[in-house]
C-alpha cells in the first residue's frame, strides 16, 4: 500500500487489553502509519486474567485486585507501540465494565461484569462513540466471540446493535478470523519441536479456527511486525515471552504475526484482490 490513507476512519471494539494486538496489531498499525484514523474501544480493564509474572500476582482478582488497573498502563503502552492514539474504554469516565472470566466461573455472576451489563444501555455507549467519530469500517468479534468468551460474546453483540442504531451509517463491518489451513501449519510445526498449541491435539479442537472459505479478506501487515511484537510485550501480565506466541515467531517466522485475516459480513467485497480472491485492504471500495 502507498497510498495516503488520511481522512478514512476505523473502529475497533475489543473485549480486554491485549485482544486488540494479538487479532490486530498489524492491520492497525500499518493503517495509523499511512495515515489513518484508528479508534479502539476496550469493555473491560481484563480484572479477571491470568498472570504470567511472578512478581505480579499480589495484583490478581484474589489477591489485590488490581490487575484491571494495571492492565490500563500496558494498554497505553502497547497503543504507542502501535502508533494509536485513540483510545479508550466503553463508557470512558460514566461505568466500569468488569471482565467477566471464563463463561461458568463465579465472575460470570457479580452484577458489574461486563456479561451482565443492560445491553441496551451498553449499547449506547459505543452508538456515542461511532457518532463522534464516524467510522467508515467496524472491526470486531464473530458471534462466538472468536472461542466463546462471555466480554466477547457481549462486545459482538453491542457493536452490532450499535452499527444498527448509530446516526452515522458504518460502509463495512469485519469480524476478526483465523483460517484452519494457517493454524494447523503452526500447529505442525510445534509439534516437530516437541511444544504443544495451547494443549490441542487438532485444529478441529480450537474453537477459534475457521474454515478457509470464511475468510474473505487478507491485510499484510508485515511491514509492521516489529510493532505489533512490541505491543505484544507491553502486555507484559498476560503474554509470555517464552510462551506460544512467541515461539511461533522464533519457529515459523514473523510473517505469522504479520497477516491478520477477516470477514467481511456487511458491505461489498472491492479490488484489489489476491490470487485467492481476498480483499487486500479494508477500506477498499470505501467512500469518502
Amino acid at each position: 500500500m502507498t497510498k495516503s490513507y488520511s481522512g478514512y476512519r476505523v473502529l475497533l471494539v475489543h473485549a480486554h487489553p491485549d485482544d486488540e494486538t494479538i487479532n490486530n496489531g498489524a492491520t492497525m498499525a500499518l493503517y495509523a502509519e499511512l495515515g489513518a484514523s484508528v479508534t479502539l474501544v476496550t469493555c473491560t480493564r481484563g480484572e479477571e486474567g491470568d498472570i504470567l509474572v511472578p512478581e505480579l500476582t499480589h495484583l490478581a482478582s484474589g489477591a489485590t485486585d488490581k490487575l484491571g488497573e494495571h492492565r490500563i498502563t500496558e494498554l497505553a503502552d502497547a497503543m504507542n507501540e502501535l502508533g494509536i492514539t485513540d483510545h479508550r474504554f466503553l463508557a470512558e469516565g460514566k461505568k466500569v465494565y468488569r471482565d467477566s472470566g471464563m463463561m461458568g466461573t463465579d465472575p460470570n455472576n457479580r452484577p458489574d461484569v461486563f456479561w451482565q451489563a443492560d445491553l441496551a444501555e451498553a449499547t449506547q455507549y459505543l452508538v456515542s462513540v461511532i457518532d463522534e467519530v464516524k467510522p467508515h469500517v467496524l472491526i470486531t468479534y464473530d458471534e462466538i466471540g472468536g472461542y466463546g468468551h462471555p466480554d466477547h460474546i457481549q462486545a459482538h453483540r453491542i457493536a452490532m446493535l450499535a452499527a444498527d442504531e448509530s446516526i452515522w451509517q458504518i460502509q463495512k463491518i469485519y469480524w476478526n478470523t483465523m483460517p484452519k489451513s494457517v493454524i494447523a501449519e503452526s500447529m505442525a510445526k510445534m509439534k516437530e519441536l516437541g511444544s504443544d498449541f495451547f494443549g490441542a491435539e487438532s485444529v478441529d479442537d480450537l474453537p477459534f479456527a475457521k474454515d478457509d472459505h470464511f475468510v474473505t479478506t487478507l491485510i499484510d501487515g508485515n511491514s509492521q511486525v516489529e510493532k505489533k511484537m512490541a505491543a505484544m510485550k507491553a502486555h507484559v501480565t498476560q503474554i509470555s515471552t517464552d510462551g506460544p506466541f512467541f515461539a511461533l515467531s522464533n519457529n515459523l517466522g514473523l510473517q505469522v504475526w504479520g497477516d491478520e485475516y477477516y470477514t467481511l459480513v456487511r458491505g461489498d467485497k472491492a479490488e484489489p484482490f489476491d490470487e485467492n480472491g481476498r480483499e487486500r485492504d479494508i477500506f477498499a471500495g470505501v467512500k469518502l
